[in-house]
């Protein structure tokens, strides 16, 4: 518990982003005060296995102390807004997960995620292929942060 202004206490709230791939899902989540966003975890998951996957680690995070308020769903646009081919992926991945978790889930804008991502990464770490395995969290984290900022909270860091 966490004192609040006015000196009432509340739980604490964390939020999980999901930036999902064709082969890959990178996770990423807030701290519990719901300001900073950090790179999880990439899982290695392609189809339905996805779902499955991505429903147990939000059964894991759930469970944990800080618990889970909010999940935040990358959803891919073009530059000029409008749909691409993988939109449609992630609106029936959306449409699963629902099924299978109690949260609330959000769609957020993830133009540029993987490309912000990415230059952050190579300020840490040079060598490209262990940059590779840590992008999908990263991008992740960008879109978690995002969706934070648009709450009015302070922006956070990957490395």
């Amino acid at each position: 518990m966490r004192r609040a202004p006015g000196g009432r206490y509340h739980s604490p709230v964390r939020f999980l982003a999901i930036d999902l791939g064709a082969r890959r899902v990178g996770l990423a989540i807030s701290d519990a005060t719901g300001v900073l966003a950090r790179p999880l975890e990439v899982l290695e998951a392609t189809g339905a296995t996805q779902v499955d996957r991505v429903a147990t680690a939000i059964h894991r995070l759930a469970a944990e102390e800080d618990g889970l308020e909010t999940i935040v769903v990358g959803l891919p646009r073009r530059l000029d807004g409008t749909p691409n081919a993988q939109t449609a992926a992630v609106t029936a991945f959306v449409g699963a997960l629902r099924s299978r978790i109690g949260q609330p889930i959000v769609l957020q804008d993830e133009r540029l995620s993987s490309v912000e991502a990415e230059s952050r990464l190579a300020l840490c770490d040079r060598d490209w292929r262990s940059r590779k395995k840590k992008l999908d969290a990263a991008a992740a984290a960008v879109i978690l942060q995002d969706y934070l900022d648009a709450l009015g909270r302070s922006p956070g860091h990957l490395c």
